[in-house]
């Protein structure tokens, strides 16, 4: 195998390791809730989701734990105070 490429390899196995390195600004995703399917995003430092709750609280289980699997990455004003509470 080409050295440059198991270099490279071995890079992407380190950066995989320090989630720290990634910050989102934005992106979309589907959700496979118990009772349906949403549709999230997070765009220009905002979340939105699909669900009715969301809708009318500005917050939901479906971003809450995203921010949960993605703490590392996000920048900090993504991070909602329901989430930090534990």
């Amino acid at each position: 195998m080409n050295s440059s490429l198991i270099s490279k390899i071995e890079k992407a196995r380190r950066y995989a390791q320090e989630p720290e390195r990634v910050t989102f600004s934005e992106f979309s995703l589907v959700f496979h809730g118990d009772n349906d399917e949403h549709i999230i995003s997070f765009r220009q430092g905002a979340w939105h989701c699909s669900c009715d709750f969301f809708t009318m609280r500005g917050f939901c289980s479906h971003t809450m734990a995203l921010q949960r699997m993605l703490e590392k990455m996000l920048p900090k004003e993504a991070i909602s105070a329901e989430v930090t509470a534990d």
